[in-house]
């Protein structure tokens, strides 16, 4: 079965871009703003999420606490997108429960380590 992956960015560039560069290898549905994410949380139970952290209404920040608030997404592994490169706003990802944190403009190869890494902490790495 697929691994799932919920990106969430609100320019529409971003999304395309992950969904294509990822759809080979998992399940991909994006959502172009936190409500809507949270919308699709509601019957989507995504394996990994991806989030923008700069949105309107509600950003990033707020969409991780409220998805720490949902039970059955408590442990569910989030990567942070941001262009803002301060480790400030990365420690503060870090407190709200993300596991990781990618800077913007960001190497598609890496991310999709990050995913791997996050979906298979175990087995990631190759040789010990």
């Amino acid at each position: 079965m697929r691994k799932k992956i919920l990106v969430i960015d609100d320019e529409l560039t971003t999304c395309v871009l992950l969904e294509n560069f990822l759809k080979n290898d998992y399940d991909v549905e994006t959502a172009n703003s936190a409500k809507e994410a949270l919308v699709k949380l509601k019957e989507l139970i995504p394996d990994v999420i991806i989030s923008d952290i700069q949105m309107p209404h509600m950003n990033g920040f707020k969409l991780l606490e409220q998805i720490r608030l949902i039970g059955f997404l408590k442990h569910t592994p989030v990567v942070m997108l941001s262009g803002n490169k301060e480790s400030s706003e990365r420690i503060k990802c870090y407190r709200l429960g993300a596991q990781d944190y990618v800077s913007k403009p960001f190497n598609p190869e890496e991310l999709r380590e990050v995913i791997k890494k996050n979906l298979y902490p175990i087995n990631y790495c190759r040789s010990w």
